[in-house]
């Protein structure tokens, strides 16, 4: 979330990678109706001053960075489209902070065994009992973001629900699998430095990795709070080298209240959604490092009633999280003409009609190729603008779990874009691990009036399908 600072000369503890900060804000009154905001932090010797200068309409406001090693003096910098993304104090900020963390952490994770699966092997594939793929990256991922919940919010705190279970890692023929499952998980842990979390004493055993793992058996409900996670949304893209998601969200009393979402693969130009995965490596060798490539991922995270959806980079190389870090505010695309629009759906018909959804496309206008892809990348995608309409419409028997869409809805909602079922009404998060009373389907649009125009044609066309 960006830094909005209204008080004057008000100090406020603040918690800055397990450092404790003071933050003083000063505002300075300018003409034309503006103000300035003065924003330091102070840690040891050094400052950081983050600047905030707010004219009449907030679309019109710029930030600066000023940055000194003493009070007495410092140096602007106008960082243009750059925005410090500190968390304002308020509800939920130190558990969107761990959060964000925790997915950057995940992203790591994933792009290190996905590295693994594409160039060695994919012996490290199993299948679930349902037959759909998981990879240690998924118990790995679970493993890793309950660790890191229970031992930064204390255990006693966190409730998780999520896909995966102990049950095949435990059998005993599974050994090398649950193995390289605990070398997976103690090799990220030992990275949490980097990411400003404090990493274990010592390593994991067994017993521990599976004691975080099986940690994550929430039912969910309406009262309470719970942590809905998809360690790895999108196994089928993620073995394939292709799109995946880290979901991550809070959810307090049936309403989700903030979401991480991570996507290790996210092109930065929207046009290579779209490539073919067995282009990525070709891609990613003709592509400048330097340049905007498909290598590059992001994390998109919100909270509650803020309004704005924000998107930092994933961390390369050797580099650390910094917080506050530059980030970008991403909003929903403007277009309202169905036929300017770009629609998403799933890549994969086990679980949903394209035959349903390409005669709606035709019959509201849609007339560009849809965007298919794996996992919550579609909610990214509009949340960043890159596509304005998302619709799936289950087969019969199939039912919505709620870690597949909770951190992508409020993201898109925040970011403001509408999301309900086909009935118009707002998914409920609160029955448990399904997306109970859902009317027919999923629909997420980049505006108001798009997603009336969808939903219209969804009530003319439903009878004449066979869903």
């Amino acid at each position: 979330m960006p830094l909005n600072c209204s008080s004057l000369a008000t100090k406020v503890p603040h918690t800055l990678g397990g450092l404790k900060t003071t933050a003083t804000t000063t505002t300075i009154h300018v003409g034309g109706g503006g103000f300035f905001n003065l924003f330091s932090k102070t840690h040891q010797n050094n400052s950081l001053y983050i600047a905030s200068l707010s004219l009449n309409k907030r679309n019109s406001s710029q930030r600066y960075c000023l940055s000194s090693s003493s009070s007495s003096s410092f140096v602007m910098e106008d960082t243009k489209d750059m925005v410090f993304s500190t968390l304002e104090p308020g509800k939920y900020s130190k558990e969107l902070d761990i959060a964000v963390r925790a997915v950057q952490m995940a992203c790591f994770l994933c792009q290190k065994v996905q590295e693994s699966l594409i160039s060695k092997t994919t012996s490290q594939l199993q299948a679930k009992d349902d037959n759909s793929p998981v990879t240690i990256a998924d118990w790995s991922v679970q493993a890793t973001v309950s660790w890191i919940l229970s031992e930064t919010l204390g255990s006693r705190n966190v409730a998780i629900i999520a896909e995966e279970d102990v049950q095949t890692l435990s059998k005993a023929d599974s050994a090398g699998l649950l193995e390289a499952v605990v070398q997976t998980v103690n090799d990220c842990l030992a990275e949490a430095p980097r990411f400003g979390l404090k990493a274990p004493g010592t390593s994991l055993g067994s017993s521990e990795v599976l004691e975080a793992i099986s940690r994550c058996n929430s039912t969910g409900g309406p009262n309470g709070r719970f942590w809905a996670l998809d360690p790895v949304d999108g196994t089928l893209g993620f073995v394939r080298g292709d799109q995946y998601a880290v979901a991550l969200a809070l959810i307090e009393d049936g309403e989700v209240v903030l979401g991480v979402l991570g996507c290790p693969n996210y092109p930065m130009r929207k046009e290579w959604l779209s490539y073919h995965h067995r282009y990525h490596r070709i891609i990613s060798k003709l592509t400048p490092p330097t340049s905007e490539s498909w290598d590059k991922g992001c994390v998109i995270y919100t909270r509650r009633g803020s309004g704005e959806a924000w998107m930092q980079p994933l961390i390369q190389g050797h580099k650390k999280l910094v917080w506050p870090n530059s980030a970008t505010p991403v909003k929903v695309s403007t277009i309202e003409n169905p036929a300017l629009a770009t629609f998403c759906e799933p890549v994969e018909k086990a679980n949903s009609s394209h035959s349903f959804t390409a005669g709606l496309a035709h019959s509201v206008g849609l007339r560009k190729q849809p965007l298919r892809v794996y996992s919550m990348v579609k909610y990214a995608a509009i949340a960043r603008g890159d596509a304005e309409i998302f619709m799936k419409f289950a087969r019969a028997g199939y039912k919505e779990k709620i870690w597949d869409h909770a951190a992508g809805v409020i993201i898109i909602q925040e970011a403001g874009g509408v999301v309900t079922d086909a009935g118009g009404r707002p998914l409920d998060f609160s029955k448990g691990m399904y997306l109970e009373g859902l009317d027919r389907g999923i629909i997420a649009c980049a505006g108001a009036k798009l997603h009336e125009k969808i939903t219209r044609a969804v009530d003319a066309s439903w009878n004449s399908s066979s869903l």
